[in-house]
């Protein structure tokens, strides 16, 4: 298949040279091509990103299955196989270097040095170029070294001790580590963007799937730092507003946030509980009795479905919703409108449906006409290569036309 330029987006005419695998640098590209840069994604030959052949589910013909976890990370992309290890494969990355606006990377520290591309190589090369640089711990200090999985993080990054019932860790159920690694390295990139419109030269960033993680402790954070409190697991209650969580009905359950006095009260009225209540007065108060407060109002949810109660929340001005199922959330209208699903044509799966970008801009063409589907595996080997030769025969023709003027 021959890429065609997407013309759209804050980012159209930029190039990002992708070298990275599984999910954190392939979502922060991913990022910069939803944004209208051009990615071109090396891969290893024959076998291609981690994600290839990370399932099921696989999808598609039998000779021709795709992950639809490399589906999920990798479209806006040109897919183009390499060996790194190799003179051929090293020759490339220069030349694309060379021309490239960012380059992303996520392998354990060191390894691009040894590849023969340390930052100094890259800088020599292209000194405008912007090295977003993901590890798993982090690119010095003591453990600095160690691979870094998704998991593994979230457990020693103490989100697991966060999340679940008190006593039983529980992870995430998205690789968000991964995920948030992506979304802090491609902001940084953004930014180092524009600093080199004024500056002319690039910059490294660099983050972790474990600073991605301290970076979203958010109140739990200071909870410590500040306060010298170890917070702990509270289930699916917020361990610092009440009543805010998830509540049983009597069919099913629902989810309210009474983030304020006046919501409290609402919700009060609704359930027919005494707002003035010495256990339940202030939030503070509420907080240390939470598990009281719960058990009043599931006895009140539990005489009625919950369709019913999520009309008489909805009616009083109380924040509630349902808890969907994800085929749910991408049969939902809103979901739909906000053009959180898009469709792509894939060169051997036909049209697919993906997660749409979170962010949307005023006239904005259809999605359709964005967003590209993620590539096969070496799908833009030649075209890529004869649109490096094609640019790199150019270049040396002008160069030779303006040597030639000189000289008369």
């Amino acid at each position: 298949m021959t890429h065609h330029p997407r013309p759209r987006g804050p980012l159209a005419g930029r190039l990002v040279l992708d070298l990275s695998r599984a999910l954190a640098g392939p979502h922060a590209a991913m990022m910069l091509g939803d944004l209208g840069a051009r990615v071109i994604k090396i891969e290893a030959p024959g076998r291609g990103d981690d994600t290839r052949g990370w399932g099921p589910p696989f999808v598609g013909p039998e000779d021709a299955r795709e992950s639809t976890y490399f589906l999920s990370c990798n479209r806006n992309k040109e897919s183009v196989t390499a060996d790194l290890k190799s003179e051929a494969g090293r020759d490339l990355i220069t030349r694309l270097v060379r021309r490239a606006d960012v380059l992303v990377e996520n392998f354990r520290p060191g390894v691009l040095d040894r590849l023969g591309f340390p930052v100094e190589r890259l800088h020599e090369l292209n000194p405008a170029l912007v090295v977003l640089s993901i590890s798993g711990f982090g690119h010095d200090g003591p453990e600095g070294g160690r691979a870094g999985y998704d998991q593994i993080a979230q457990g020693e990054a103490g989100l697991m001790s966060l999340t679940g019932e008190p006593g039983a860790p529980a992870k995430v159920g998205t690789p968000i580590a991964d995920l948030l690694a992506g979304i802090f390295g491609a902001t940084a990139v953004l930014a180092a963007l524009l600093e080199r419109e004024s500056t002319g030269r690039g910059r490294v960033v660099r983050t972790s799937l474990l600073s991605s993680l301290i970076g979203i402790h958010s109140f739990q954070g200071t909870r410590w730092t500040v306060a010298g409190e170890v917070p702990r697991a509270t289930g699916n209650q917020h361990p610092s507003i009440a009543p805010y969580g998830l509540f049983r009905c009597a069919d099913g359950d629902i989810q309210l946030a009474a983030g304020s006095e006046s919501l409290w009260r609402a919700v009060a009225q609704v359930t027919g509980l005494d707002p003035d209540d010495a256990r339940f007065a202030s939030n503070a108060n509420r907080v240390t009795h939470r598990q009281e407060l719960a058990a009043l109002l599931e006895g009140v949810f539990a005489t009625d479905s919950a369709a019913r109660w999520l009309e008489r929340l909805d009616a009083a001005g109380i924040p509630a919703g349902r808890v969907r199922g994800i085929d749910e959330v991408y049969q939902w209208e809103q979901t739909r409108q906000q053009g959180l699903v898009i469709d792509v044509e894939h060169s051997t799966l036909g049209t697919i449906s993906l997660p749409g970008t979170p962010w949307s801009f005023d006239e904005e063409a259809d999605e359709a006409a964005v967003h590209q589907a993620p590539p096969t595996l070496g799908e833009h080997d030649a075209s890529v290569r004869a649109w490096l030769a094609a640019t790199e025969a150019a270049d040396r023709d002008t160069a030779l036309a303006s040597t030639l003027g000189s000289s008369k």
